[in-house]
């Protein structure tokens, strides 16, 4: 089905695509501990290049050098990460032309790991609580200097984003990561020029973005990863972890909704970047970035992993190992659910009304439904990693016609709860014959190169 809206090429910006299809950022420990990129995660990407995906956005590489959290996640604080880029990304583009976007972000106060605590990695847009994000006991006021810095620090990031030869940057305002702590009510009470009002609470952000279009230029492809709407109080009983006082304003309650996003995403559209990336919710993961069940087993793994670093985690997890797994799965799981183009509706919102190419997010996989959103202008291109993780051929059933492929993605989230702590693949033991053979496949989703070349080692007593 080659004639499908799926593979028909679009050109965003500068740069041109060869379907609507795209890999969504997806983490995974597959850099080194400085946050150098290895072969490991080279060969990760390949295989959905591999797969003829048109582009990938990568996983978010952090702008700060003293915030490298997940461990093994890459970063592109320092030149030195720029060699090691240009080489991988330059292979992975090789494959199929298929084109590279760089996701950058900085996690802010919600730090998922670190070597050893650390002040830095609490600070964020005021200070404040939260039980269900982050390591350190409490979140901690960001100096406008410190503000300052950080602008400084995204856009030094997005000029090594072009030096690696990628075909685009991403900056991610969603996921509950900095930039997002500074637009979300919920979380930036100050009262300075930074918060206190949505033109404040903007002004991180746009100074952000004025500070990258200056270093990249202007034909350079600049997209924005944004929340249609906070929804601050879904689910209840995360939110109840970070919103502990039943007495907040409305607006702290909610966060912003999405009548003001579409006005954050037009004041946007006036600073000329290209693209939105259309998703929904506060922090990650959320039901509405990964829609499908809450992970508890395995964020229960990752809070043990991470006790040791204050107080505040060490309650979390003796919490979460406290409570009986069928009571806490139920707790957890309320207000997650199951639901194809989850965001559909907001992108199309977005599209109409703010007027740029917009990417719509959050679990696609149905070839009719995918394109049912295309053909109806509702999206310009969709972005996925779950289905895509569990079947990187995916482009090759809807070639074939086939609107499923036989072992789909059942949406388990087991692989976003892993991410910071296991190798990135599927650990859905259902849709493996064997436990060994799902054990196999993560192994070859995270391997290495050959040491010389070639598949085994040179033969005894060869030159070596």
């Amino acid at each position: 089905m080659t004639d499908s809206i799926i593979f028909t090429p679009i050109t965003i910006g500068n740069v041109s695509f060869k379907n609507r299809i795209l890999r969504s950022s997806v983490g995974g420990r597959m850099a080194n501990y400085d946050g150098t990129v290895t072969d490991v995660w080279k060969n990760f990407e390949k295989k959905f290049a591999e797969g003829d995906v048109a582009g990938i956005i990568s996983t978010t590489f952090h702008v700060n050098q003293d915030r490298v959290s997940p461990l093994q996640y890459p970063s592109i604080a320092a030149q030195k990460f720029v060699p090691y880029l240009r080489k991988y990304i330059g292979e992975i583009k090789s494959v199929g032309n298929c084109r590279y976007i760089v996701q950058i972000g900085d996690p802010g106060y919600t730090t998922y790991t670190s070597l050893f605590p650390e002040e830095q990695d609490a600070k964020t847009s005021s200070s404040g609580f939260d039980l269900g994000f982050g390591y350190n006991n409490t979140r901690r006021k960001m100096s406008v200097a410190e503000v300052e810095r950080s602008i400084r620090d995204f856009a030094d990031a997005a000029a090594r984003v072009v030096e690696t030869g990628a075909d685009g940057v991403e900056i991610t305002a969603t996921k509950g990561y900095l930039i997002h702590q500074f637009l979300n009510p919920g979380i930036n009470g100050r009262k300075d020029e930074w918060g206190g009002n949505p033109d404040n609470r903007f002004r991180f952000l746009g100074h952000v973005v004025n500070a990258v279009r200056d270093r990249i230029g202007r034909n350079f492809l600049f997209g924005i990863r944004l929340s249609a709407a906070d929804l601050n109080y879904r689910p209840l009983p995360l939110a109840l972890l970070r919103w502990p006082s039943p007495l907040s304003s409305r607006e702290r309650w909610l966060g912003n909704d999405e009548q003001q996003m579409l006005d954050y995403a037009q004041r946007l559209r006036e600073l000329s970047i290209d693209y939105l990336h259309v998703v929904a919710g506060y922090g990650f993961p959320n039901p509405r970035d990964v829609p499908g069940p809450f992970p508890f087993d395995e964020i229960k793994m990752f809070f043990n992993s991470t006790r040791h670093l204050s107080l505040k985690a060490a309650v979390r997890s003796t919490a979460f190992n406290t409570l009986p797994a069928p009571f806490g799965r139920w707790l957890l799981n309320l207000g997650w659910h199951k639901e194809q183009g989850i965001n559909l509706d907001a992108a199309e919102t977005f599209k109409d009304v703010v007027g740029l190419p917009v990417i719509a997010n959050g679990g696609f996989q149905e070839r009719t439904f995918i394109e049912g959103a295309l053909e109806s202008n509702r999206c310009d291109m969709v972005s996925m990693a779950r289905a895509l993780i569990a079947n990187p051929d995916l482009l090759a059933t809807f070639r074939a016609g086939r609107n499923l492929p036989d072992n789909m993605c059942t949406h388990c989230n087991k692989c976003v709860g892993r991410t910071a702590v296991s190798p990135l693949g599927c650990y859905n033991r259902d849709r493996f014959p064997s436990r060994k053979a799902m054990q196999d496949q993560i192994m070859e989703w995270n391997r290495p190169d050959p040491a010389f070349g070639v598949s085994k080692p040179p033969a005894s007593g060869s030159p070596q």
